[in-house]
């Protein structure tokens, strides 16, 4: 079987969209799994729907990587959007043909490529995704290297040479998961400019670049775990595709930026799931607390239930009825975006959560649950009692079920975590910061009451005493000897 290209394409009889020539308006930093069913994705759906007629040039950002491959295909690679809408199973395929080509920069031919596209009329736009370590400020990197090791070194000699060249200013976007990655990595880039001692001019240029912090959202296996599937679906599609890439069929992109950015970029008129806002932080607490805070909120209790795979959870009425009760009564109240808007993101979470392609194991989230808790659940439990003035039911369940996850019939303490066991009689291990498993091995022998309490007052786990919030301590007693004497699914019913 032939590799994909656009002649084995076209000889595939494959009918959907495809754009062979555009001008190269993108430099993109990565040429993952990610960014190749989500950014990619995202122009290429704008060129069908509205003739944008751009190309995004992808730049491999470590030494090693998928360059050769990404031109054998000419770019192109097959795209599977998979899971659930209001309850519909989805099994989408899309061939992506919004890449050109690929770079690799530490080579000498394609050093010079980088620096070629980097002074053209069409460049518009620099995307990157270079994982959470990917913006740092490395004091190593030279201006004479080729390239600088780290990617905003790179960026900074991409946009120098652009600045040397008297071309217009670029727009970057940001997707690493980090707070604030836009604002990060110009600030790299300004310390590499002070480092480096380049021109002032070049600063004030760098100045009117546009840096944008984006919010990302979308879940990427990547890639086909199964020979025989992989092998079906190549011979389904009439061509060998070795960079094929599967995403939930959910996705968002908001992107901080001004208000003529809106009007640039594509994604509006083509009537996209992708926003620029003023600003990205609200969206980002939103996720947080809803999909996130959802998974924290519910999983702990679902697996000291019997449950092991978060879809199965959603085909359980008590389970996805406590989940859902907490994200509409007790957390989407408290946060500060429209109601209709926080109501459709949540009933987005259900259908993902409910996506028949992605066996989400309840444990792999249930890895350290203590700052998962504080992060995405205590945030709305506090603001919760603090608008209302009582406690939110489900969320102090969930705390009831975060402690009952890590004290139940504890076993042993291993180097690999806290040895449990739940009433289905396997065993299971927590993981989590040394203190906090050190913390329950000490306390294993507590009754309720004095493991609730040395769990509340413990200021290392919250920050605060939280015995201080009235009723509370009472409250988390009475729940974890219902979870312990009737089952974390009987505890759950009793909130509905």
């Amino acid at each position: 079987m032939e590799k994909l290209n656009y002649k084995v394409l076209e000889g595939s009889g494959y009918q959907g969209y495809i754009l062979k020539d555009a001008p190269e308006k993108i430099m993109q930093f990565g040429e993952g799994n990610f960014l190749r069913a989500f950014v990619d994705y995202w122009f290429d759906m704008s060129n069908e729907r509205v003739g944008w007629n751009g190309k995004a040039v992808l730049v491999q950002p470590i030494a090693m990587g998928l360059t050769k491959l990404i031109n054998e295909q000419e770019g192109l690679y097959t795209l599977y959007l998979r899971g659930s809408e209001k309850g519909q199973k989805v099994d989408d395929k899309r061939v992506i043909s919004s890449v050109s080509r690929c770079i690799n920069p530490y080579d000498e031919d394609g050093w010079k490529a980088m620096m070629e596209l980097a002074v053209s009329d069409d460049l518009e736009y620099v995307v990157s995704n270079t994982t959470e370590a990917g913006i740092v400020y490395d004091p190593a990197c030279q201006p004479e290297d080729r390239p600088a090791s780290s990617f905003p070194g790179k960026l900074t000699q991409v946009l120098y040479e652009r600045f040397k060249a008297g071309k217009a200013p670029l727009v970057i976007l940001s997707c690493e998961l980090i707070d604030n990655n836009g604002k990060e990595l110009e600030k790299c880039v300004g310390q590499y400019i002070d480092q480096w001692g380049l021109p002032e001019a070049f600063k004030e240029w760098c100045a009117s670049c546009t840096f944008c912090s984006t919010l990302v959202d979308r879940i990427v296996p990547g890639r086909i775990r199964d020979p025989k599937e992989k092998e079906a679906l190549d011979q389904a599609n009439g061509y060998l595709d070795e960079l094929l890439d599967v995403g939930e069929c959910f996705g968002v992109w908001i992107i901080e930026g001004p208000q003529w950015l809106e009007e640039k970029l594509p994604f509006k008129a083509a009537g996209l799931n992708v926003h620029v806002v003023p600003d990205v932080t609200p969206y980002k607490k939103r996720k947080v607390r809803i999909l996130n805070g959802a998974h924290t909120g519910f999983v702990l209790g679902a697996y000291l239930a019997g449950f092991d795979i978060v879809r199965d959870c959603m085909h359980d009425e008590t389970v996805k009825g406590f989940m859902n009760k907490m994200l509409n009564e007790e957390i989407i109240p408290t946060l500060p975006l429209d109601k209709k808007d926080l109501m459709e993101f949540a009933a987005a979470v259900e259908d993902r959560f409910n996506n028949p392609f992605v066996n989400h194991e309840l444990m792999s989230i249930s890895l350290n649950s203590t700052s998962k808790w504080k992060a995405r659940n205590m945030p709305s439990f506090l603001a919760y009692i603090e608008e209302k003035g009582e406690l939110p039911v489900c969320l102090t369940m969930s705390l009831a079920a975060y402690i009952a996850f890590y004290s139940n019939d504890i076993q042993e303490r291993t180097e690999k975590g806290l040895v449990c066991r739940r009433s289905a009689g396997n065993e299971y291990t927590v993981s989590d910061d040394a203190w906090a498993l050190d913390f329950y091995y000490a306390h294993k022998d507590d009754t309720p009451e004095e493991l609730v309490h040395a769990v509340l007052t413990n200021e290392q786990m919250w920050d605060q005493d939280l015995t201080k919030i009235a009723g509370l301590e009472e409250a988390v007693v009475c729940d974890l000897k219902k979870i312990r004497s009737e089952g974390a699914k009987a505890a759950y019913a009793s909130c509905l």
